[in-house]
């Protein structure tokens, strides 16, 4: 299928039965921290048709007390989920367990939604991605910003105009040292999550050309990093220039895209965004550049006064839920998940590519 700059959340249609014929979904979590326990919610008391049937922790206190609250099995195996019987199942333990706790459910035929990175190095995710091929297990990765509401607005207000070919993209991510995931450098901890956007807005195709530069002060990885990527496509070139630091005093999410037909501005935090439309301001701009060839002075114009600004329609759906959803509807009606396992692929085969290009600049 051919994804379109800016196109909403791919997905593709492969089948419209129900495979469990209206019965509820089995599901499971590995790894019930800080990001698990959500998803152990998500199951239990958000999701209809789904049933949270047992949570894997090596954490004896934190299984049974989410076990205990949310009425399942606390399990300190991953085969004891298999003898229960699911169907689906998140893993959110730390990156470097992803290939331990998905291989025996993806080789049982379990569906497996697996928190970002989808692996720390590229070797595993091909693993994965593989294994997931070969059995025809449903593998789809938690790059949770997909589903961040100012997010679905921008591409539902980008779907409903010429398409926004992007030609240049500005993309902040920084925020104070938290010192969780620090076993990682800030390009695998929070660059990933606009990796995943920049391609997903290139159609999934990876960079033809990175640089990029880096900084360690805290832990042996980069707590900060800025990267240039291209993109030759046949529309002509694309530049993503994309900052991330995990030192600043302050956080920021913002990403900027200037394309052919328009200009987006998307603040994740603030969960707000506005775009203008190149078409909607045609004839003021053309008014404004004969004013310029005939001489006259325009120094007083105001350039807000020039655009029409389009505030983003944004929801306050939360983007877990949204997330989980994506994935049982996958799940259910055996179709391909909105970020699945080449996806997550391609955005761990770049970051390691950003990290190589620090690097060679060291």
């Amino acid at each position: 299928m051919t994804r379109t700059a800016l196109s909403p959340v791919p997905v593709a249609v492969e089948a419209s039965r129900d495979r469990f014929e209206g019965r509820t979904v089995r599901c499971g979590v590995v790894g019930v921290g800080r990001m698990g326990r959500h998803h152990a919610r998500v199951y239990a008391k958000d999701l209809a048709g789904c049933k949270l049937v047992g949570v894997v922790d090596a954490s004896k206190e934190r299984r049974e007390e989410l076990a205990e609250k949310f009425e399942c099995r606390a399990l300190e195996r991953v085969d004891q989920l298999l003898d229960l019987g699911v169907d689906a199942v998140s893993i959110a333990t730390p990156t470097i367990y992803h290939w331990a706790g998905a291989e025996p459910l993806l080789k049982a035929g379990v569906a497996c939604l697996i928190e970002k990175p989808l692996a720390g190095d590229v070797e595993t995710a091909q693993r994965l991605k593989d294994l997931s091929e070969g059995t025809g297990s449903c593998l789809m990765v938690g790059h949770i910003e997909r589903f961040n509401p100012v997010m679905r607005a921008m591409q539902k207000a980008a779907a409903m105009g010429q398409p926004i070919i992007p030609r240049f993209m500005q993309v902040v991510r920084v925020s104070p040292m938290t010192f969780r995931s620090v076993d990682v450098g800030v390009v695998m901890d929070m660059m990933i999550h606009d990796i995943d956007v920049v391609l997903m807005m290139m159609g999934g195709v990876e960079p033809d050309f990175i640089r990029a530069a880096g900084v360690s002060v805290i832990t042996p990885h980069e707590d900060l990093c800025n990267a240039w990527l291209e993109f030759n496509t046949p529309h002509g070139r694309c530049v993503a220039n994309v900052t991330a630091s995990r030192l600043a005093l302050k956080t920021e999410r913002v990403t900027r895209i200037t394309g052919e037909n328009a200009y987006i501005k998307i603040d994740y935090g603030a969960k707000k965004g506005n775009m203008i439309r190149r078409i909607a301001n045609e004839i003021q701009i053309q008014e404004m550049r004969e004013q310029l060839a005939d001489g006259k002075d325009l120094t007083t114009l105001k350039w807000d006064q020039l655009v029409n600004i389009e505030d983003l329609k944004v929801d306050d759906a939360e983007p877990i839920v949204m997330e989980l959803a994506e994935f049982i509807d996958a799940v259910r009606f055996s179709r391909r998940p909105a970020i699945d396992a080449e996806a997550g692929f391609a955005n761990v085969r770049t970051a390691q590519r950003i990290v190589d290009a620090i690097r060679r600049t060291v």
